[in-house]
């Protein structure tokens, strides 16, 4: 039997501290007991504490205590239970404009305007070294030059191209053929000229006018004649059939040849125009200017503790698309709060949440839940999430970056039972509180439900009006959980039946440690009985017979 002191009220005003209203619940019951757990731990730091505060109250009120300690007590009753979950973070805009590096292939910082300055719209932000890219732009304004010269050039090769092939169409080949034709006739005219003389030359022969030297030279020209006019025709379908065909394939080959280089130099010369361009616009972007007015804030990435080097800075190394500033809309504040994986599963996106930002509250509204844990070098057994709460209105004292500590509504029950976290202790598996009774104190087991970090939904166990001690472990004088005793273990229920040859080789390694565990037979009376078996056969007796009485 312990004997009871009642503690100064600001023990339990320190422990419980203030009860205030919230909403709606979601708890997974597979984490239920490790949530617990965690508050439980946090409840008995908690209760320690206040047990050397009531102590040193006692103290100074020049009350000697006894024994047992003073014993903070709470009175069970009904009332409405706020389930939350309460985390702290830091204060985002919920819509950023991200200043990044456009520049191909990176660059560094050459100069760049104090973090947290306010700037209107066209302010120079950022330099970054374009030094190499105004060489580059130079050498191009060159190449884009030639290229111009060269398809100004193809242009006209083509144009005279396509002139020549009128030209011999409907000029040269027209003034060969008719000159052809005009010497056919001719050739035609001296033949019949040719004939006439010789048909004139043979009467006079016949007469004897001439002689017969006189009237072969007219039979010669005559062959002359028919010659001059066959060379003539010829010439004339020459022209016609081949010589007309073949230059106007010549003709219209360097046409089609003039078209395709002309084409080339036009698309070289789109070539180097938009490298000109590309360059020159990367150049350009080096020089940042605010797209809108704003707040500047360096885009400061957490990457591992005690990383300088990924500061935003004169000098800076930067890759392409990295983002360097950030012009945070002030009007549209957010908090980011990483939330432990006991707890996640209550939390929906809409829930209702406080933010308490300094001196002052807002209220906002869960708009994200992540799927997957953030990544921590320095916490790789703890899981958190990221969870996002916009706030409800405006406020021009917020800032990004700003500590906030958030209150997510889970849920409100009406009148139930609940008792402090502090309350509640957990010994070989089961939850408990120490109840007082008079000057007695009584273990007693209960069941639990939803809570928040201060206090625990009760559902079975106690009643309305019982008292309950702070701080069980210490009333009763336990230290933790007992080591649990050893039982036999269903290997098939916990582990599954085993599978084909894998199970017959695990049974028979099983086996085989069985076999090799058990205890070897006694060498102890082994010695005594060689040594009695000897003796006997020398004795001429067998081995236990006795003598004769």
């Amino acid at each position: 039997m312990k004997t009871l002191t009642h503690a100064n009220p600001l023990v339990v005003d320190d422990l419980l501290g203030d009860l205030k209203p919230w909403e709606p619940p979601y708890e997974a019951p597979a984490r239920r007991r490790s949530w617990l757990k965690w508050l439980m731990a946090a409840a008995v730091v908690a209760g320690l504490a206040g047990l050397a505060w009531a102590g040193w109250v006692v103290y100074r009120a020049g009350t000697q205590p006894t024994s047992t300690g003073p014993l903070t007590t709470y009175k069970v009753k009904r009332g409405e239970l706020l389930v939350t979950v309460t985390e702290e973070g830091s204060l985002e805009s919920a819509e950023n404009v991200e200043i990044k590096c456009e520049v191909a292939g990176g660059t560094s910082i050459v100069w760049i305007i104090e973090d947290g300055k306010e700037v209107s719209k066209g302010t120079e932000l950022l330099r970054l070294d374009g030094s190499k890219l105004k060489e580059d732009v130079s050498q191009q304004k060159i190449e884009y030059e030639k290229a111009v010269a060269a398809k100004i050039q193809a242009a006209k090769d083509y144009d005279a191209a396509k002139i020549a092939v009128e030209e011999y169409a409907q000029g040269t080949f027209k003034k060969d053929f008719s000159e052809a034709e005009s010497k056919a006739t001719v050739a035609r005219g001296a033949l019949r000229s040719a004939e006439n003389s010789l048909q004139h030359g043979e009467r006079m022969f016949r007469k004897g006018y001439i002689s017969p030297l006189q009237l072969e030279a007219l039979k010669t020209a005559v062959e002359h004649a028919k010659l001059d006019l066959s060379t003539a025709e010829i010439a004339r379908d020459v022209l016609q059939k081949f010589t007309r065909p073949k230059m106007m394939q010549e003709l219209e080959s360097k046409r089609d040849a003039a078209a395709a280089k002309r084409d080339s130099e036009k698309a070289s010369l789109d070539l180097q125009e938009a490298k000109l361009k590309r360059l020159t616009t990367q150049w350009e972007k080096c020089t940042v200017l605010a797209p809108k007015a704003g707040l500047v804030i360096y885009a400061n990435e957490q990457m591992y503790w005690g990383n300088r080097d990924s500061e935003i800075k004169a000098g800076m190394k930067v890759y392409e698309e990295q983002t360097i500033l950030r012009l945070p809309d002030l009007s549209r504040m957010r908090a980011k709060v990483a939330v432990h994986e006991a707890k996640i599963d209550q939390l929906r996106a809409g829930m209702r949440a406080r933010i308490r930002v300094q001196d002052h509250e807002f209220q906002g509204a869960v708009v994200s839940v992540a799927n997957r844990p953030e990544t921590s070098w320095f916490m790789a057994t703890s899981k958190k999430y990221p969870v996002k709460v916009d706030i409800d209105g405006k406020s021009k004292d917020l800032r990004p970056g700003m500590t906030a500590e958030v209150e997510i509504l889970v849920d409100h029950l009406q009148n139930v039972i609940s008792l402090p976290v502090a309350a509640l202790a957990e010994k070989a598996g089961q939850t408990y509180c120490c109840v007082k009774k008079g000057t007695a104190l009584e273990r007693r087991n209960v069941t639990f439900g939803a809570g928040n970090d201060k206090f625990v939904e009760i559902k079975q166990g106690i009643g309305v009006g019982e008292e309950v001690v702070l701080n069980p472990r210490a009333a009763l004088g336990e230290t933790g959980d007992e080591p649990r005793k050893q039982t036999d273990v269903d290997v098939k229920h916990k582990f599954g039946a085993a599978k084909s040859a894998a199970g017959a080789k695990q049974s028979e390694a099983s086996k085989k440690r069985s076999a090799h565990d058990a205890p070897a037979p006694s060498t102890q009376n082994a010695k005594p009985k060689a040594e009695k078996a000897e003796n006997a056969d020398k004795a001429g007796k067998p081995v236990g017979a006795k003598g004769n009485h």
